[in-house]
Formats: C-alpha cells, sequence, structure tokens
C-alpha cells in the first residue's frame, strides 16, 4: 500500500502506517500544530490534519468546457482513447461555439440548437465525464487536485488543462450594476440582449473594439436603434489602419448607427423603463438596454493561486506547458510564442483556441512537438467580412492591395521588410497562401505584394 506524502511535511513517517511519528502536544493527544499540516493521499483517499476526503482521480482533467477544451478531448484521444477525462464547466450548457453570438445567431444562419460544439452522446462514445454548472475554486499544484464549488470530494488528475478562457471587463462607473447593462460573452448573455432586443427599442453599445463593432451590427440588423460610444476616433484602432477604419465607421454611419467618438460613458442612472447613460463631453443617451463591449480579461485566478508563472495569461511553452509540467494551458488565457510573428502573444480567437487546445490535448498524452499552428481569426462586420493571420498592427508599414477601395482586397503588415500579417478583406479561401508568405521570412518590396494573393 503505497502512500504519497505532501511536501509540506517533512519529518518521518512510522513505516507501517505512513502516519507522521510527532509527539503528542500539549493539550492531552493532540498533535502539533506542524505536524497537523501533513498531507497523505492513498489510493483515493486523502488525509487532510487527520482527516480523510475522498478524491475522485482522472488521468486528465480540463477545466474550463469551450472550444479550446473540447478541443484538448480531441488531441487526447488522438494518442490515448483510453485515460479518464473529464470536462469541468462553469456555464451548465453543453460546449457550444461562440462566434455565433456577435454573428449568425443574429443574421438568421444559425439557430442557437445548431451552436452546440457536439451532442451529449459524442462525449459518452469517447468516455468522456462532463461536470456543467460547476465552478473550480482550488487547485492544489502540489497534491495534483481541483476543488469543485459545492463538493467536499476533491479531483484528482495527473494531467491538467487549464482552457478557463477570460471573462468581460466590467465597467466600474455608477449605475453600472442596473439590469439592463450586459456585458456580453455567454450564451445567457445572448439571450438576455435577445429578449431586450425588439425592433424600434435603443441600444447602446460601449466600445470600437471587434466585440463592439460586431455587437452594433448584428443589433443593428435585428432592427435596433443603435448609439455607439467610444473614446477612440475610428473603428477597431488596434488592428485596422487608419483608411480603412474611418471607412467602416463611414459605413456604419450610413446602416443609420450613431456613432459617438472621442467619448467615454461615465455614468447611469434610471429613467422610468429605460437607462440613461452620460458621456465626458455632456452628452446623454436614453436606451432600453446597454451592451459593454470592452474586451476580456484572461482568467488566471487558479494559476496565479497555484504559484504558476503568469504575463498577460498564463505563460507556456511550445508544447503549452506551463511552469508546472503537469499544468496545461490553452485559448484565451495562454500566453504562448507565436511561431510566425514570432514573440509571446496572447490571442482570443476561435482557430487560436481549436490549435491551441488540440496541441494541449496531445502534450498531456505526452506527445513532444512543438506548437506550430499559425491561427487566423476573422470578423463580419455588415458587408465587410475579413480573415487574418499573424500580427496585424497598424503602426507597422501596411501595404494595401485592393480590388475595391477599402472593401474587398489584401493588406501586408510588414516590419523590417518581412510580412508579418496579413489582412483579406472580402477575400476568401486564401488563408493558407497568407500563412506561407509569412512563414517565408523573405525581404518583399512593396510593388512584389501586387497580386501576390488573389
Amino acid at each position: 500500500m503505497a502512500f504519497i506524502l505532501n511536501t509540506a511535511f517533512r519529518g518521518p513517517l512510522f513505516r507501517r502506517t505512513g502516519r507522521p511519528r510527532c509527539s503528542p502536544g500539549a493539550g492531552g493527544g493532540k498533535i502539533s500544530r506542524a505536524c497537523a499540516r501533513y498531507t497523505i493521499r492513498q489510493e483515493g483517499i486523502m488525509i487532510i490534519g487527520g482527516k480523510s476526503m475522498s478524491v475522485r482521480k482522472f488521468k486528465y482533467v480540463i477545466v474550463g468546457a469551450g472550444l479550446a477544451g473540447v478541443s484538448a478531448i480531441e488531441g487526447i484521444r488522438e494518442r490515448d482513447p483510453a485515460g479518464a477525462v473529464l470536462l469541468i464547466g462553469e456555464e451548465p450548457h453543453l460546449p457550444y461555439d461562440r462566434p455565433p453570438l456577435s454573428k449568425k445567431l443574429w443574421t438568421g444562419k444559425k439557430q442557437e440548437a445548431e451552436i452546440y460544439l457536439h451532442p451529449r452522446e459524442w462525449y459518452e462514445q469517447l468516455a468522456v465525464e462532463l461536470l456543467l454548472g460547476k465552478r473550480v475554486v482550488d487547485l492544489d499544484a502540489a497534491g495534483r487536485t481541483v476543488a469543485v464549488e459545492g463538493d467536499r470530494r476533491r479531483v484528482g488528475y495527473e494531467k491538467l488543462l487549464l482552457a478557463t478562457g477570460g471573462t468581460p471587463r466590467i465597467l466600474n462607473l455608477p449605475g453600472a450594476d442596473l439590469p439592463g447593462i450586459i456585458p456580453y460573452r455567454t450564451l445567457d448573455d445572448y439571450r438576455a440582449v435577445r429578449a431586450l432586443a425588439e425592433p424600434g427599442a435603443g441600444a447602446l453599445v460601449i466600445g470600437n473594439g471587434f466585440i463592439g463593432a460586431e455587437m452594433a451590427a448584428a443589433l443593428s440588423l435585428s432592427g435596433v436603434n443603435v448609439t455607439m460610444v467610444y473614446p477612440g476616433e475610428r473603428l477597431i484602432p488596434r488592428v485596422l489602419p487608419e483608411g480603412l477604419g474611418r471607412a467602416l465607421q463611414a459605413a456604419y454611419a450610413a446602416r443609420g448607427i450613431e456613432l459617438l467618438p472621442g467619448q467615454r460613458t461615465v455614468a447611469f442612472t434610471r429613467e422610468g423603463d429605460g437607462i440613461v447613460a452620460a458621456t465626458d463631453r455632456g452628452r446623454t443617451v436614453k436606451t432600453k438596454f446597454v451592451v459593454p463591449g470592452i474586451g476580456i480579461s484572461p482568467s488566471t485566478e487558479l494559476a496565479a493561486a497555484a504559484g504558476l508563472a503568469l504575463g498577460d495569461g498564463i505563460r507556456v511553452d511550445e508544447r503549452m506547458a506551463t511552469s508546472d509540467p503537469s499544468i496545461f494551458a490553452a485559448g484565451d488565457n495562454a500566453g504562448f510564442v507565436h511561431p510566425g510573428p514570432g514573440g509571446r502573444r496572447r490571442l482570443e480567437h476561435w482557430d487560436n483556441a481549436v490549435q491551441q487546445g488540440r496541441h494541449a490535448g496531445r502534450s498531456m498524452t505526452g506527445a513532444l512537438e512543438p506548437f506550430a499552428a499559425m491561427p487566423y481569426f476573422f470578423s463580419d462586420l455588415f458587408d465587410f467580412g475579413f480573415e487574418a493571420v499573424g500580427e496585424l498592427d497598424p503602426l507597422m508599414q501596411v501595404e494595401a492591395d485592393w480590388t475595391r477601395e477599402n472593401d474587398t482586397g489584401v493588406l501586408y503588415y510588414l516590419r523590417d521588410g518581412l510580412v508579418r500579417g496579413v489582412m483579406l478583406c472580402n477575400v476568401w479561401d486564401k488563408i493558407e497562401e497568407a500563412r506561407e508568405l509569412i512563414r517565408a521570412g523573405r525581404r518583399v518590396r512593396p510593388e512584389e505584394l501586387r497580386g501576390a494573393i488573389r
């Protein structure tokens, strides 16, 4: 009968019982404080301070039932068809695809029943146990266990994946907790906004990044009267060059969206059955509901509490392993070394979650190959859609090869004469050509890029 001693106790053990050789304290048979810290794990039983609790053991535990977590299942099963897998998700729903929440569910191209990644039978066929609607509240890296909210039993693992994604940034403003102000991230958020988004209703979208721009377009297409407020001077300024950002902004205005650039929301108040938002320029907007689209923060709480290395997310190596070799991270919360442009990155995109999740799953089974995928991302904004890959920074040298200016064509993002990123604007099925151009690592002249991708 084997025992594993937690490193918190470094004293000698009795060989037969596995108990610490601790002298009784002065309290009449009570062990000393130092000896009360010991932890022993024995065949699914954990003894902590003399009290035992059961531990459910799995070879693989995945915390986070999003796209990265489900993709990790696929990676695991490619190499290990039988190892016990537990998938823990905080939301009560079966794992679902997140992009339709701001895209196809609003355009009618998908129905809610179609966004789930797999039916329940898929998980059963792969012998994956689901624990949904549960939050992991503690990670004991030394003991290789996690604690689940509301369950006295801990869950033991050999390999753990943190695929916890991110949480919406919250407005720290007076009145920001009023009903009808809905930070947008989950299926339940979609349902809440959809219930309010009647034709003719007013909506205020805060933010000019991807989620803000996508939600403004989605709501407008549903007949909602949309106002956007944001501190910048154009849409999606962290990615789009100035000319394209301003052209897109003009297209939004032409669609009837009221734009309030260069302004910040400072407070909310309730007025009748609506909400009044005030800006720092003295404007007020009365609306039925508010969608803050100001980005997400990576979920790193468990990793931080366990002492894992952090840095714009959870730092991982080329196998998606964290600073603890038994713990991996993938998706929105993982800071990784990008195989294309290089340098450490953290990406919040669909394909990144797919690629990293699958790679992490394979690595959890012992695969040693480095992460070499170059994830792409995409967006749909009224009639303007794009796919992009690599490093996209409008402060770089951006060379445009337009077929139709600010609508159809290819943008090349260059640094030191090297193509570091490519955006395909209303150009489809060319993402692999864009990847190859980046991977080539060849210095190019701007004229060489004319017609390079069509």
